[in-house]
């Protein structure tokens, strides 16, 4: 069975973030990909979130449509350590900067590379302006290219997936941090 990872905060989970994970379950042959959050994320602002329980709430209404979709949780903060037992790494290129960089290594280059040489194979969205790789590059509708949670929160709406949009019109008080 190949198994691919998609880490990331979802705070709201977008369109975007569906239209990825779709793209790499076909694009990359998967027969699972899991959607995995950490409890710590690394190098995330503190920005507003519901609660981890209601994200993740969120995030099993989504897989529930979606045979191949699940949804983990992980003590892990480095990408690198999320992925450990995967297939195939699913990450935007801002994210892939993010791995690339070593002051997430203790400033070492030796410890960072030792890290990508564990690494499962790689796609990477692009999001300007950060650099992908020339190989493992993940093919969206450049339309996805610019939507993000921040910019949900913000008010884009229409960034917002289907099943959180629903859930925080059922419940704006719950989901305050997505209006």
């Amino acid at each position: 069975m190949t198994v691919g990872v998609y880490p990331g905060s979802f705070n709201p989970p977008t369109v975007a973030h569906l239209a990825i994970a779709e793209a790499a379950w076909r694009q990359a042959g998967l027969e699972r990909l899991d959607l995995v959050v950490s409890t710590t994320p690394l190098g995330k602002p503190e920005a507003p979130a519901p609660a981890l329980a209601d994200r993740l709430a969120v995030l099993g209404a989504i897989a529930a449509s979606r045979p191949w979709l699940r949804v983990r949780v992980s003590e892990a903060q480095l990408l690198v350590d999320i992925a450990a037992g995967y297939d195939v790494l699913v990450v935007g290129a801002d994210k892939w900067a993010q791995v690339l960089d070593p002051s997430w290594y203790g400033g070492s280059e030796a410890a960072r590379d030792a890290a990508l040489a564990g690494l499962p194979r790689v796609l990477v969205v692009p999001r300007p302006p950060f650099p992908v790789p020339a190989a493992g590059i993940l093919t969206v509708h450049d339309d996805h290219l610019a939507v993000s949670s921040s910019g949900a929160r913000l008010g884009r709406r229409d960034w917002v997936a289907p099943e959180a949009l629903a859930m925080l019109e059922a419940d704006p008080v719950r989901f305050a941090s997505w209006a």
